[in-house]
Protein backbone atom coordinates (compact mmCIF):
# COMPACT_ATOMS: atom_id res chain seq x y z
CA UNK A 1 0.00 0.00 0.00
CA UNK A 2 1.70 3.67 -1.10
CA UNK A 3 0.29 6.44 1.44
CA UNK A 4 0.80 9.81 1.38
CA UNK A 5 0.46 9.95 4.89
CA UNK A 6 2.64 10.68 8.25
CA UNK A 7 2.33 7.70 10.46
CA UNK A 8 2.74 9.57 13.54
CA UNK A 9 -0.45 11.19 12.93
CA UNK A 10 -2.67 8.50 12.72
CA UNK A 11 -2.27 7.54 8.93
CA UNK A 12 -3.63 11.56 8.04
CA UNK A 13 -2.17 14.42 7.05
CA UNK A 14 -1.86 18.22 8.98
CA UNK A 15 -5.97 18.51 6.77
CA UNK A 16 -6.89 14.75 7.20
CA UNK A 17 -6.25 13.81 3.83
CA UNK A 18 -5.23 9.99 3.42
CA UNK A 19 -4.44 8.77 -0.12
CA UNK A 20 -3.70 5.20 -1.01
CA UNK A 21 -2.93 5.63 -4.31
CA UNK A 22 -2.29 8.33 -6.58
CA UNK A 23 -5.83 7.94 -8.30
CA UNK A 24 -7.89 7.80 -4.91
CA UNK A 25 -5.70 11.36 -4.33
CA UNK A 26 -6.75 13.30 -7.75
CA UNK A 27 -10.00 12.18 -7.13
CA UNK A 28 -10.84 13.42 -3.01
CA UNK A 29 -8.77 16.49 -4.26
CA UNK A 30 -10.73 17.25 -7.31
CA UNK A 31 -14.39 16.65 -5.19
CA UNK A 32 -12.95 18.30 -2.32
CA UNK A 33 -11.06 21.36 -3.45
CA UNK A 34 -11.95 21.88 -7.75
CA UNK A 35 -16.04 20.97 -7.96
CA UNK A 36 -16.97 23.45 -5.74
CA UNK A 37 -15.19 26.28 -7.64
CA UNK A 38 -16.95 25.14 -10.75
CA UNK A 39 -20.17 24.27 -9.24
CA UNK A 40 -20.47 27.72 -8.66
CA UNK A 41 -19.60 29.24 -11.80
CA UNK A 42 -21.44 27.37 -13.97
CA UNK A 43 -18.10 25.71 -15.32
CA UNK A 44 -20.06 22.85 -16.65
CA UNK A 45 -22.28 24.59 -18.45
CA UNK A 46 -19.81 26.68 -20.28
CA UNK A 47 -16.97 23.98 -20.50
CA UNK A 48 -16.87 20.37 -19.61
CA UNK A 49 -19.08 18.33 -17.72
CA UNK A 50 -18.22 17.07 -14.39
CA UNK A 51 -15.43 14.06 -13.77
CA UNK A 52 -16.78 11.48 -11.96
CA UNK A 53 -14.73 8.21 -10.15
CA UNK A 54 -15.20 6.07 -13.67
CA UNK A 55 -12.68 9.26 -15.21
CA UNK A 56 -10.48 8.42 -13.03
CA UNK A 57 -10.26 4.93 -12.36
CA UNK A 58 -10.86 4.36 -16.31
CA UNK A 59 -7.25 2.86 -18.34
CA UNK A 60 -5.90 5.00 -20.52
CA UNK A 61 -7.41 5.77 -24.11
CA UNK A 62 -6.07 6.08 -27.48
CA UNK A 63 -8.55 8.12 -29.80
CA UNK A 64 -8.18 7.17 -33.54
CA UNK A 65 -9.44 10.52 -36.30
CA UNK A 66 -9.02 10.51 -39.73
CA UNK A 67 -10.54 10.65 -43.15
CA UNK A 68 -12.18 7.94 -44.40
CA UNK A 69 -10.52 5.14 -45.66
CA UNK A 70 -7.69 5.84 -44.14
CA UNK A 71 -6.85 2.58 -42.01
CA UNK A 72 -8.68 3.44 -38.53
CA UNK A 73 -10.07 0.19 -38.30
CA UNK A 74 -7.72 -1.68 -39.63
CA UNK A 75 -5.41 -0.39 -37.64
CA UNK A 76 -6.98 -1.50 -34.35
CA UNK A 77 -7.49 -4.82 -36.06
CA UNK A 78 -3.71 -4.48 -36.59
CA UNK A 79 -2.84 -3.60 -33.08
CA UNK A 80 -5.41 -6.68 -31.62
CA UNK A 81 -4.85 -9.06 -34.29
CA UNK A 82 -7.68 -9.92 -33.99
CA UNK A 83 -11.36 -8.74 -35.50
CA UNK A 84 -13.71 -7.25 -32.67
CA UNK A 85 -17.48 -6.60 -32.62
CA UNK A 86 -19.33 -4.19 -35.20
CA UNK A 87 -16.05 -4.04 -36.86
CA UNK A 88 -16.47 -3.15 -40.56
CA UNK A 89 -13.68 -2.52 -42.88
CA UNK A 90 -13.81 -0.96 -47.04
CA UNK A 91 -12.82 1.56 -49.18
CA UNK A 92 -16.01 3.37 -48.62
CA UNK A 93 -17.01 5.53 -44.94
CA UNK A 94 -17.88 2.03 -43.47
CA UNK A 95 -17.40 2.94 -39.77
CA UNK A 96 -20.80 5.57 -39.16
CA UNK A 97 -20.22 5.75 -35.62
CA UNK A 98 -18.09 5.99 -32.78
CA UNK A 99 -17.08 2.56 -31.47
CA UNK A 100 -15.06 2.21 -27.62
CA UNK A 101 -13.18 -0.94 -27.64
CA UNK A 102 -12.80 -2.39 -24.00
CA UNK A 103 -11.70 -5.55 -22.46
CA UNK A 104 -14.24 -7.92 -21.49
CA UNK A 105 -14.27 -11.92 -20.75
CA UNK A 106 -17.88 -11.59 -22.46
CA UNK A 107 -17.67 -11.11 -26.30
CA UNK A 108 -20.28 -8.50 -27.42
CA UNK A 109 -21.76 -5.62 -28.24
CA UNK A 110 -23.42 -2.69 -25.74
CA UNK A 111 -25.13 0.26 -27.29
CA UNK A 112 -24.89 3.53 -26.42
CA UNK A 113 -28.15 4.19 -24.70
CA UNK A 114 -27.17 1.42 -22.12
CA UNK A 115 -23.44 2.46 -22.19
CA UNK A 116 -23.73 5.94 -20.93
CA UNK A 117 -26.12 4.49 -17.84
CA UNK A 118 -23.72 2.70 -16.48
CA UNK A 119 -21.17 3.94 -13.58
CA UNK A 120 -18.32 1.56 -14.13
CA UNK A 121 -17.50 3.31 -17.71
CA UNK A 122 -16.38 7.15 -18.32
CA UNK A 123 -18.63 7.75 -21.03
CA UNK A 124 -21.95 9.24 -18.81
CA UNK A 125 -21.79 12.81 -19.32
CA UNK A 126 -22.16 11.84 -23.17
CA UNK A 127 -25.83 11.63 -22.67
CA UNK A 128 -25.89 15.43 -23.07
CA UNK A 129 -25.39 15.02 -26.83
CA UNK A 130 -28.91 13.26 -27.23
CA UNK A 131 -29.78 10.35 -29.16
CA UNK A 132 -28.78 11.18 -32.42
CA UNK A 133 -25.48 10.51 -31.23
CA UNK A 134 -25.75 7.53 -28.76
CA UNK A 135 -27.54 5.61 -31.50
CA UNK A 136 -24.09 6.01 -33.65
CA UNK A 137 -22.34 4.78 -30.19
CA UNK A 138 -21.23 1.60 -29.31
CA UNK A 139 -18.91 -0.50 -26.77
CA UNK A 140 -17.69 -3.17 -28.37
CA UNK A 141 -16.14 -5.76 -25.71
CA UNK A 142 -13.92 -8.90 -26.24
CA UNK A 143 -11.15 -10.59 -24.09
CA UNK A 144 -7.87 -9.66 -25.43
CA UNK A 145 -4.70 -8.97 -24.20
CA UNK A 146 -3.65 -5.40 -25.36
CA UNK A 147 -6.91 -4.28 -24.22
CA UNK A 148 -6.57 -5.29 -20.46
CA UNK A 149 -4.16 -2.18 -20.53
CA UNK A 150 -5.84 -0.10 -22.71
CA UNK A 151 -9.16 0.97 -24.13
CA UNK A 152 -9.30 2.29 -28.38
CA UNK A 153 -11.78 4.64 -29.42
CA UNK A 154 -12.51 4.45 -33.26
CA UNK A 155 -14.08 7.49 -35.07
CA UNK A 156 -16.19 7.76 -38.00
CA UNK A 157 -14.49 8.36 -41.13
CA UNK A 158 -14.35 12.22 -41.54
CA UNK A 159 -15.79 13.74 -45.22
CA UNK A 160 -15.26 16.86 -46.98
CA UNK A 161 -18.22 19.65 -46.92
CA UNK A 162 -20.52 21.65 -44.54
CA UNK A 163 -23.39 18.90 -45.54
CA UNK A 164 -21.69 16.09 -43.69
CA UNK A 165 -21.46 17.88 -40.85
CA UNK A 166 -24.82 18.79 -40.50
CA UNK A 167 -26.26 15.73 -41.57
CA UNK A 168 -24.70 13.42 -38.86
CA UNK A 169 -27.56 15.27 -36.59
CA UNK A 170 -24.92 15.78 -33.45
CA UNK A 171 -22.05 18.60 -32.65
CA UNK A 172 -19.22 16.54 -34.21
CA UNK A 173 -16.72 18.28 -33.26
CA UNK A 174 -17.74 18.95 -29.62
CA UNK A 175 -17.95 15.29 -28.78
CA UNK A 176 -14.35 14.93 -30.49
CA UNK A 177 -13.39 17.86 -28.07
CA UNK A 178 -15.23 15.86 -25.09
CA UNK A 179 -12.89 12.72 -25.87
CA UNK A 180 -10.22 14.62 -26.71
CA UNK A 181 -9.98 16.14 -22.65
CA UNK A 182 -10.21 12.66 -21.49
CA UNK A 183 -8.09 10.39 -23.56
CA UNK A 184 -4.70 9.97 -22.93
CA UNK A 185 -3.03 9.49 -26.83
CA UNK A 186 -4.71 11.29 -29.80
CA UNK A 187 -3.55 9.49 -33.57
CA UNK A 188 -4.85 11.36 -36.83
CA UNK A 189 -4.33 9.04 -39.35
CA UNK A 190 -3.59 10.15 -43.11
CA UNK A 191 -3.72 7.90 -46.35
CA UNK A 192 -0.37 9.19 -48.47
CA UNK A 193 -3.24 9.31 -50.89
CA UNK A 194 -5.75 11.64 -48.98
CA UNK A 195 -3.14 14.37 -47.79
CA UNK A 196 -5.97 17.29 -48.09
CA UNK A 197 -7.77 18.94 -44.91
CA UNK A 198 -11.70 19.21 -45.36
CA UNK A 199 -13.54 21.42 -43.47
CA UNK A 200 -14.40 18.97 -41.11
CA UNK A 201 -11.19 17.57 -40.72
CA UNK A 202 -9.68 21.10 -39.59
CA UNK A 203 -12.74 21.72 -37.25
CA UNK A 204 -12.00 18.43 -35.74
CA UNK A 205 -7.96 19.03 -35.06
CA UNK A 206 -9.47 22.73 -33.65
CA UNK A 207 -11.55 20.35 -31.34
CA UNK A 208 -8.38 19.34 -29.77
CA UNK A 209 -7.14 23.07 -28.38
CA UNK A 210 -5.05 22.81 -25.61
CA UNK A 211 -4.21 18.57 -26.23
CA UNK A 212 -1.34 19.53 -28.59
CA UNK A 213 0.94 17.01 -25.99
CA UNK A 214 -1.40 14.17 -26.66
CA UNK A 215 -1.66 14.18 -30.88
CA UNK A 216 0.23 11.81 -32.64
CA UNK A 217 0.05 11.50 -36.88
CA UNK A 218 0.10 8.56 -38.42
CA UNK A 219 0.92 8.69 -41.99
CA UNK A 220 -0.57 5.65 -43.31
CA UNK A 221 -0.07 2.80 -46.30
CA UNK A 222 3.44 4.67 -46.94
CA UNK A 223 3.85 1.16 -48.86
CA UNK A 224 1.99 2.47 -51.84
CA UNK A 225 4.40 4.94 -53.19
CA UNK A 226 7.75 4.93 -53.90
CA UNK A 227 10.96 6.47 -51.82
CA UNK A 228 10.70 9.95 -53.84
CA UNK A 229 7.24 9.93 -53.68
CA UNK A 230 7.35 9.55 -50.02
CA UNK A 231 9.31 12.26 -49.36
CA UNK A 232 6.79 14.51 -51.65
CA UNK A 233 3.71 13.04 -49.77
CA UNK A 234 5.49 13.82 -46.23
CA UNK A 235 6.10 17.11 -47.23
CA UNK A 236 2.84 18.16 -48.25
CA UNK A 237 1.51 16.51 -45.01
CA UNK A 238 3.85 19.16 -42.86
CA UNK A 239 3.06 21.81 -45.24
CA UNK A 240 -1.31 20.86 -44.20
CA UNK A 241 -1.00 20.37 -40.63
CA UNK A 242 1.08 23.54 -40.10
CA UNK A 243 -1.94 25.49 -40.84
CA UNK A 244 -4.49 23.90 -38.46
CA UNK A 245 -2.19 22.80 -35.42
CA UNK A 246 -0.44 26.35 -34.10
CA UNK A 247 2.17 24.87 -32.32
CA UNK A 248 5.53 26.20 -32.55
CA UNK A 249 6.89 22.40 -32.40
CA UNK A 250 6.42 20.23 -35.46
CA UNK A 251 4.25 16.94 -34.85
CA UNK A 252 5.78 14.01 -34.56
CA UNK A 253 4.80 11.94 -37.64
CA UNK A 254 4.99 8.00 -37.98
CA UNK A 255 5.62 6.33 -41.24
CA UNK A 256 4.56 3.26 -42.15
CA UNK A 257 1.65 0.47 -43.39
CA UNK A 258 -0.39 -0.75 -40.33
CA UNK A 259 -1.77 -3.90 -41.54
CA UNK A 260 -0.85 -7.40 -42.07
CA UNK A 261 -0.52 -7.60 -45.52
CA UNK A 262 2.75 -7.59 -47.83
CA UNK A 263 4.42 -4.78 -48.79
CA UNK A 264 4.24 -2.96 -52.33
CA UNK A 265 7.22 -0.95 -52.30
CA UNK A 266 9.49 -3.08 -49.83
CA UNK A 267 12.26 -0.25 -50.23
CA UNK A 268 11.58 1.50 -47.26
CA UNK A 269 11.36 -2.16 -45.39
CA UNK A 270 13.65 -1.02 -42.17
CA UNK A 271 12.49 2.52 -42.15
CA UNK A 272 8.26 1.42 -41.39
CA UNK A 273 10.03 -1.12 -39.13
CA UNK A 274 11.61 1.22 -36.98
CA UNK A 275 8.55 3.81 -37.23
CA UNK A 276 6.27 1.18 -36.33
CA UNK A 277 8.64 -0.04 -33.31
CA UNK A 278 8.65 3.61 -32.60
CA UNK A 279 4.85 4.20 -32.19
CA UNK A 280 4.35 0.93 -29.79
CA UNK A 281 6.63 2.22 -27.30
CA UNK A 282 5.20 5.05 -27.60
CA UNK A 283 1.64 3.53 -26.85
CA UNK A 284 2.86 0.60 -24.37
CA UNK A 285 4.06 3.57 -21.77
CA UNK A 286 0.52 4.96 -21.94
CA UNK A 287 -0.48 2.69 -18.65
CA UNK A 288 2.51 4.00 -16.75
CA UNK A 289 2.13 7.61 -17.57
CA UNK A 290 -1.49 7.46 -16.91
CA UNK A 291 -1.33 8.87 -13.08
CA UNK A 292 0.70 11.54 -14.49
CA UNK A 293 -1.53 12.45 -17.51
CA UNK A 294 -4.62 12.76 -15.09
CA UNK A 295 -2.44 14.95 -12.86
CA UNK A 296 -1.66 17.18 -15.69
CA UNK A 297 -5.23 17.27 -17.03
CA UNK A 298 -6.49 18.17 -13.42
CA UNK A 299 -4.03 20.94 -13.54
CA UNK A 300 -5.36 22.28 -16.60
CA UNK A 301 -8.64 22.10 -15.94
CA UNK A 302 -8.14 23.90 -12.44
CA UNK A 303 -6.48 26.63 -13.96
CA UNK A 304 -9.56 27.22 -16.44
CA UNK A 305 -12.17 27.10 -13.76
CA UNK A 306 -10.30 29.95 -11.64
CA UNK A 307 -9.80 31.88 -15.00
CA UNK A 308 -14.05 31.57 -15.51
CA UNK A 309 -14.62 32.73 -12.06
CA UNK A 310 -12.51 35.28 -12.45
CA UNK A 311 -14.70 36.48 -15.62
CA UNK A 312 -17.90 35.73 -14.17
CA UNK A 313 -18.02 37.40 -11.41
CA UNK A 314 -16.20 40.32 -13.05
CA UNK A 315 -18.93 40.41 -15.30
CA UNK A 316 -21.44 40.04 -12.06
CA UNK A 317 -19.45 43.16 -10.58
CA UNK A 318 -20.23 45.09 -13.52
CA UNK A 319 -23.88 44.59 -13.75
CA UNK A 320 -25.80 47.75 -13.04
CA UNK A 321 -28.33 47.31 -10.10
CA UNK A 322 -31.88 48.53 -11.65
CA UNK A 323 -31.87 49.86 -14.90
CA UNK A 324 -29.60 48.79 -17.93
CA UNK A 325 -29.24 45.82 -17.66
CA UNK A 326 -29.22 44.42 -21.15
CA UNK A 327 -27.31 47.15 -23.04
CA UNK A 328 -24.28 46.71 -20.53
CA UNK A 329 -24.70 43.31 -21.31
CA UNK A 330 -23.97 43.95 -24.66
CA UNK A 331 -21.17 46.04 -23.96
CA UNK A 332 -19.24 44.10 -21.98
CA UNK A 333 -19.57 40.93 -24.37
CA UNK A 334 -18.84 43.20 -26.99
CA UNK A 335 -15.19 44.01 -24.76
CA UNK A 336 -14.56 40.66 -23.47
CA UNK A 337 -11.18 40.72 -25.82
CA UNK A 338 -10.24 43.86 -23.11
CA UNK A 339 -11.58 42.61 -19.94
CA UNK A 340 -9.54 39.11 -20.33
CA UNK A 341 -6.13 41.56 -21.01
CA UNK A 342 -7.82 43.55 -18.03
CA UNK A 343 -8.01 39.97 -15.86
CA UNK A 344 -4.36 39.36 -17.17
CA UNK A 345 -3.12 42.39 -15.46
CA UNK A 346 -5.10 42.31 -12.15
CA UNK A 347 -4.23 38.60 -11.55
CA UNK A 348 -0.88 37.54 -12.88
CA UNK A 349 -2.64 35.22 -15.64
CA UNK A 350 -1.25 33.52 -18.74
CA UNK A 351 -3.21 34.41 -21.60
CA UNK A 352 -2.74 31.26 -22.77
CA UNK A 353 -4.78 30.35 -20.08
CA UNK A 354 -8.34 31.96 -21.46
CA UNK A 355 -10.83 30.27 -23.40
CA UNK A 356 -11.43 31.14 -26.82
CA UNK A 357 -12.95 34.68 -26.78
CA UNK A 358 -15.09 34.31 -29.57
CA UNK A 359 -17.13 30.67 -27.74
CA UNK A 360 -17.30 32.73 -24.90
CA UNK A 361 -19.21 35.80 -26.12
CA UNK A 362 -21.64 33.21 -27.95
CA UNK A 363 -22.38 31.27 -24.68
CA UNK A 364 -22.37 34.58 -22.25
CA UNK A 365 -25.38 35.86 -25.21
CA UNK A 366 -28.13 32.85 -23.09
CA UNK A 367 -27.05 33.97 -19.58
CA UNK A 368 -28.64 36.83 -17.37
CA UNK A 369 -25.07 38.47 -16.08
CA UNK A 370 -27.15 39.72 -12.79
CA UNK A 371 -27.64 36.22 -11.72
CA UNK A 372 -23.84 35.08 -11.74
CA UNK A 373 -22.21 34.73 -8.24
CA UNK A 374 -19.57 37.10 -7.14
CA UNK A 375 -16.36 37.25 -5.94
CA UNK A 376 -15.92 34.47 -3.67
CA UNK A 377 -11.62 34.44 -2.64
CA UNK A 378 -11.91 31.12 0.11
CA UNK A 379 -13.10 28.70 -3.32
CA UNK A 380 -10.03 30.47 -5.11
CA UNK A 381 -7.63 30.02 -2.37
CA UNK A 382 -8.85 26.58 -1.97
CA UNK A 383 -7.92 26.21 -5.49
CA UNK A 384 -4.68 27.81 -5.31
CA UNK A 385 -3.58 25.72 -2.25
CA UNK A 386 -4.43 22.75 -3.88
CA UNK A 387 -2.04 23.25 -6.73
CA UNK A 388 0.59 24.80 -4.34
CA UNK A 389 0.80 21.94 -1.82
CA UNK A 390 -1.34 18.54 -3.02
CA UNK A 391 -0.07 18.68 -5.91
CA UNK A 392 3.49 17.82 -5.19
CA UNK A 393 2.54 15.63 -2.91
CA UNK A 394 1.09 13.46 -5.24
CA UNK A 395 3.69 13.83 -7.49
CA UNK A 396 6.16 12.44 -5.06
CA UNK A 397 3.31 9.91 -4.61
CA UNK A 398 3.24 8.61 -8.50
CA UNK A 399 7.39 8.00 -8.20
CA UNK A 400 7.03 6.01 -4.67
CA UNK A 401 4.36 3.80 -6.86
CA UNK A 402 6.67 3.70 -10.05
CA UNK A 403 9.16 2.24 -7.68
CA UNK A 404 7.42 -0.03 -6.04
CA UNK A 405 5.75 -1.49 -8.44
CA UNK A 406 6.29 -3.25 -11.83
CA UNK A 407 6.75 -1.35 -14.98
CA UNK A 408 3.01 -1.56 -16.42
CA UNK A 409 3.28 -1.95 -20.55
CA UNK A 410 0.67 -2.92 -23.12
CA UNK A 411 1.52 -6.92 -24.04
CA UNK A 412 -0.21 -8.92 -26.21
CA UNK A 413 -1.19 -8.07 -30.06
CA UNK A 414 1.48 -6.23 -31.80
CA UNK A 415 2.83 -5.44 -29.03
CA UNK A 416 3.86 -9.02 -28.25
CA UNK A 417 8.04 -9.19 -27.78
CA UNK A 418 9.12 -10.75 -31.38
CA UNK A 419 12.61 -9.36 -30.29
CA UNK A 420 14.41 -12.22 -29.10
CA UNK A 421 13.61 -14.29 -32.26
CA UNK A 422 15.61 -13.93 -36.41
CA UNK A 423 12.53 -11.42 -37.11
CA UNK A 424 13.01 -8.75 -34.23
CA UNK A 425 13.74 -5.31 -35.51
CA UNK A 426 17.72 -4.74 -35.86
CA UNK A 427 18.05 -8.51 -36.02
CA UNK A 428 21.08 -9.54 -38.24
CA UNK A 429 21.89 -6.18 -38.88
CA UNK A 430 24.25 -3.54 -37.95
CA UNK A 431 26.14 -4.85 -34.49
CA UNK A 432 23.98 -8.07 -33.99
CA UNK A 433 25.39 -9.13 -37.79
CA UNK A 434 27.76 -12.62 -37.25
CA UNK A 435 25.90 -13.10 -34.34
CA UNK A 436 24.77 -16.43 -35.06
CA UNK A 437 27.68 -17.66 -37.45
CA UNK A 438 30.88 -19.60 -36.26
CA UNK A 439 33.17 -17.63 -37.93
CA UNK A 440 34.32 -14.01 -36.67
CA UNK A 441 32.44 -11.97 -39.05
CA UNK A 442 35.31 -9.52 -39.60
CA UNK A 443 37.48 -12.27 -41.12
CA UNK A 444 34.99 -11.62 -44.38
CA UNK A 445 36.66 -8.21 -44.85
CA UNK A 446 39.84 -8.71 -42.60
CA UNK A 447 41.98 -9.01 -46.00
CA UNK A 448 41.00 -5.91 -46.93
CA UNK A 449 41.97 -4.22 -43.71
CA UNK A 450 45.06 -6.27 -43.33
CA UNK A 451 46.12 -4.24 -46.85
CA UNK A 452 45.68 -1.16 -45.01
CA UNK A 453 47.20 -2.31 -41.49
CA UNK A 454 50.44 -2.79 -43.36
CA UNK A 455 51.18 0.25 -44.82
CA UNK A 456 50.81 2.25 -41.16
CA UNK A 457 54.26 0.58 -40.78
CA UNK A 458 53.37 -2.27 -37.78
CA UNK A 459 55.93 -2.50 -35.02
CA UNK A 460 56.41 -5.94 -33.21
CA UNK A 461 53.03 -6.44 -34.87
CA UNK A 462 50.82 -3.55 -33.91
CA UNK A 463 50.02 0.20 -35.22
CA UNK A 464 50.76 2.90 -32.97
CA UNK A 465 47.49 5.60 -32.16
CA UNK A 466 49.17 7.97 -34.01
CA UNK A 467 49.17 6.02 -37.09
CA UNK A 468 46.29 4.29 -36.47
CA UNK A 469 44.13 8.23 -36.16
CA UNK A 470 45.45 9.07 -39.68
CA UNK A 471 43.67 6.10 -41.47
CA UNK A 472 40.91 6.26 -38.86
CA UNK A 473 40.32 10.27 -39.18
CA UNK A 474 39.51 9.26 -43.40
CA UNK A 475 35.98 8.07 -42.24
CA UNK A 476 35.01 11.78 -41.31
CA UNK A 477 33.29 10.45 -38.18
CA UNK A 478 33.66 13.05 -35.29
CA UNK A 479 36.22 12.45 -33.03
CA UNK A 480 33.95 11.30 -30.25
CA UNK A 481 33.18 8.67 -32.20
CA UNK A 482 36.46 7.40 -33.20
CA UNK A 483 37.51 7.41 -29.77
CA UNK A 484 34.91 5.35 -28.70
CA UNK A 485 35.63 2.84 -31.48
CA UNK A 486 39.34 2.77 -30.33
CA UNK A 487 38.16 2.40 -26.64
CA UNK A 488 35.95 -0.73 -28.17
CA UNK A 489 38.98 -2.30 -30.66
CA UNK A 490 41.41 -2.34 -28.32
CA UNK A 491 40.70 -4.91 -26.34
CA UNK A 492 44.30 -5.74 -24.32
CA UNK A 493 43.90 -1.94 -23.63
CA UNK A 494 48.07 -1.12 -24.25
CA UNK A 495 46.98 1.67 -26.53
CA UNK A 496 48.15 -0.21 -29.65
CA UNK A 497 46.09 -2.11 -32.08
CA UNK A 498 47.38 -5.88 -33.43
CA UNK A 499 45.98 -6.94 -37.56
CA UNK A 500 42.40 -8.07 -35.39
CA UNK A 501 41.99 -5.24 -33.42
CA UNK A 502 42.77 -2.84 -36.31
CA UNK A 503 40.19 -5.01 -38.49
CA UNK A 504 37.62 -4.83 -35.56
CA UNK A 505 37.97 -1.16 -35.47
CA UNK A 506 37.20 -0.61 -39.23
CA UNK A 507 34.49 -3.29 -38.92
CA UNK A 508 32.90 -0.78 -35.83
CA UNK A 509 33.50 2.15 -38.46
CA UNK A 510 32.04 0.46 -41.55
CA UNK A 511 28.86 0.20 -38.87
CA UNK A 512 28.08 3.43 -38.08
CA UNK A 513 28.78 4.55 -41.44
CA UNK A 514 26.26 2.48 -42.41
CA UNK A 515 23.62 3.92 -39.98
CA UNK A 516 23.42 1.89 -36.94
CA UNK A 517 25.15 2.55 -33.17
CA UNK A 518 27.42 1.91 -31.38
CA UNK A 519 27.84 -0.65 -28.28
CA UNK A 520 28.93 0.02 -25.06
CA UNK A 521 31.19 -3.18 -24.76
CA UNK A 522 32.10 -5.45 -27.29
CA UNK A 523 29.67 -8.50 -27.97
CA UNK A 524 31.08 -12.15 -27.55
CA UNK A 525 30.40 -12.28 -31.33
CA UNK A 526 33.07 -9.56 -32.38
CA UNK A 527 35.91 -10.18 -29.71
CA UNK A 528 38.82 -10.93 -31.70
CA UNK A 529 39.61 -14.70 -31.70
CA UNK A 530 43.10 -14.16 -29.79
CA UNK A 531 41.28 -12.18 -27.44
CA UNK A 532 38.94 -14.05 -26.62
CA UNK A 533 39.66 -15.97 -22.74
CA UNK A 534 39.84 -19.08 -22.92
CA UNK A 535 37.69 -20.37 -20.27
CA UNK A 536 38.08 -24.56 -21.00
CA UNK A 537 41.58 -23.62 -20.49
CA UNK A 538 40.74 -21.19 -17.27
CA UNK A 539 39.09 -24.46 -15.56
CA UNK A 540 41.81 -26.86 -16.41
CA UNK A 541 44.21 -24.26 -14.32
CA UNK A 542 41.86 -23.64 -11.56
CA UNK A 543 41.30 -27.48 -11.11
CA UNK A 544 45.11 -27.77 -10.97
CA UNK A 545 45.56 -24.80 -8.56
CA UNK A 546 42.92 -26.71 -6.38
Amino acid sequence: MFTWVNKEQGGRNKEGDMFQTVTEGLQSLYTKKLLPLEETYLFHEFHSPALEEADFQSKPMVLLVGQYSTGKTTFIRYLLEQDFPGMRIGPEPTTDGFIAVMYNENEGVVPGNALVVDPKKPFRKLNAFGNAFLNRFICSQMPNQVLQSISIIDTPGILSGEKQRISRGYDFSEVLRWFGERVDRIILLFDAHKLDISDEFSEAIKAFRGQDDKIRVVLNKADQVDTQQLMRVYGALMWSLGKVINTPEVVRVYLGSFWAKPLQNPENRRLFEAEAQDLFRDIQGLPRNAALRKLNDLIKRARLAKVHAYIISYLKKEMPTLFGKEKKKEELIAHLPEIYQLLQREHHISPGDFPNVSKMQEQLLHYDFSKFPSFKGKLIESVDRMLSTKISGLMNMIQEEESKRPSQMVMGGAFEDSSEGPFGHGYGEGISAGADTEDWIVSRDKHRYDEIFYTLMPINGKVTGINAKKEMMNSRLPNTVLGKIWKLADCDKDGMLDDEEFALAQHLIKIKLEGFELPTVVPNHLVPPSHRKNTTADILYNNQED
